[in-house]
């Protein structure tokens, strides 16, 4: 076995492999004896078949599965010991012709080439500056949360007549173009809720109005979405094109959300016992959680900074002529040239920060032990519980749950990019200058939500 490496330029390279009969005639003879005791020939007893018949049979087949199995080998364990960094799979050669024949074996020459990974530098130092956006915590958006906390926790109770927030439970009829009921049409009884009711005028109209009264509505004017205006009124989504715009809408029953007092029994079972005292200390619980809410998106801002910069100042080369050929061979589905020429700069660019992240890591010696998966696996199962307001379980159940998520390949693959990009988050945050600007929720929920 000869591999010879042919470098073409800084992002090509072709190997060349010279396979001789030394390589493979007795490999390929012992599974051809094998065949001559299995085989059935008509004419001949089973196991009495001459040799030549069988490698008539069966050599070409034979001898082409062996080649295929010793050049892959080959090829691999060429490129893991002469350490060549490669993008995507060698790939047969597509301007010189195979070498050999398989009517007289004798010496076989497969040529491939290979996309190299390039050579750069990730212009990352102390002396880069960004900016890191954090929520103005004020007042008014303490208020907010508090309010929220106390409506989570409050009770429904009837009320008279409708308010800005309150839900209505009521009886939606199809009508006709005249405002008369449909024949046939749709007769659902369902709950809208005043806060997500955007349409001003409809708003109006609802504002005020008791149980028993009637108004003539767009059903799409008190819902989110077709998914929740099917949901509301008994239907599949695909049946509301041909419903009417016009539904009268009876007020059934109206329920106003009490909230929740501030006292001991609420601050216990929002912090847990005496965390929380009064109403001083349950400002500063608030601002804290928020403070720690926040953090989270103000590191994703920062990364996503740092990430748009690299990718638009790190200057990488792509073997690109390759890469086009590699992604149409290895596309489970067709992918036509017209196809490949529109998606490639989307696939360039995310193949660019795979080369950057992986530059950042390897420069930084930064590593995902198997301990630190499971336990950040772990974290993320406490976190799930607790969304439900549901204890974790203890520890030997909660590592036997986490290895069970990493063996589903999609999870594991979710879980490794998460605790890398938080590990590339710290790396930014320790390394680059920060110029940290406070700005307010709104202006903060739209920048993050870019």
């Amino acid at each position: 076995m000869n591999i010879v490496r042919e470098d073409i330029d800084a992002l090509n390279a072709k190997l060349k492999v010279v396979v001789a009969p030394a390589d493979y005639q007795e490999k390929v003879n012992a599974i051809l004896v094998k065949h001559s005791k299995t085989a059935k020939i008509p004419g001949f007893r089973n196991g009495k078949i001459p040799m030549g018949m069988i490698k008539k049979q069966y050599g070409r087949g034979v001898l082409s599965e062996e080649l295929n199995k010793i050049v892959n080998e080959s090829l691999q364990k060429f490129i893991t010991e002469n350490k060549i960094d490669i993008l995507g799979n060698p790939l047969p050669s597509a301007n010189e012709e195979f070498k050999g024949d398989f009517e007289n074996p004798g010496e076989f020459t497969f040529t491939y080439e290979l996309g190299l990974a390039p050579e750069f530098k990730v212009a990352l130092t102390a002396k880069s500056k960004f900016d890191y956006f954090k929520v103005k915590i004020d007042k008014k958006l303490i208020s907010k949360q508090i309010e929220d906390l106390r409506r989570r926790y409050g009770k429904l109770i009837s009320t008279d007549e409708v308010g800005e927030r309150d839900m209505i439970m009521a009886q939606f009829v199809e009508l006709n173009d005249d405002a008369t009921i449909k024949e046939s049409g749709v007769l659902h009884s369902s709950t809208i809720s005043m806060e997500f009711v955007n349409d001003k005028k409809t708003t109006k109209s609802l504002l005020g109005k008791k149980v028993g009264d009637k108004i003539i509505v767009d059903p799409a004017n008190v819902s989110k979405g077709a998914k929740d205006t099917a949901a509301m009124l008994g239907v599949n989504e695909e049946e509301l094109a041909g419903l009417s715009k016009q539904f009268q809408m009876t007020i059934t029953e109206v329920k106003q959300m009490e909230m929740a007092d501030l006292n001991a029994e609420l601050y216990d079972k929002l912090f847990g016992e005496g965390v929380v005292k009064n109403e001083k200390d349950l400002n500063a619980k608030v601002t804290s959680d928020l403070e720690g809410m926040f953090s989270n998106d103000s590191d994703k801002m920062l990364t996503r900074s740092v990430y748009e910069n690299l990718i638009d100042k790190t200057k990488v080369e792509l073997p690109d002529a390759f890469m086009k050929r590699w992604i149409k061979a290895s596309n489970e589905k067709e992918i036509t040239d017209e196809q490949l020429e529109a998606e490639y700069d989307g696939y360039a660019k995310g193949l660019k920060w795979q080369l950057i992240q992986g530059k950042l890591f390897k420069d930084n010696d930064i590593k995902m032990e198997q301990d630190e998966v499971i336990n950040f696996t772990k974290s993320l199962l406490v976190s799930n519980y607790a969304q439900y307001g549901m204890p974790a379980p203890e520890d030997k159940e909660l590592s036997a749950s986490a290895m069970q998520v990493l063996q589903n390949r999609e999870e594991a693959n979710r879980i490794y990019e998460m605790l890398g990009e938080q590990k590339l988050t710290k790396l930014f945050k320790d390394t680059v200058k920060l110029n940290e600007k406070e700005i307010a929720y709104d202006d903060f929920v739209e920048m993050a939500s870019k």
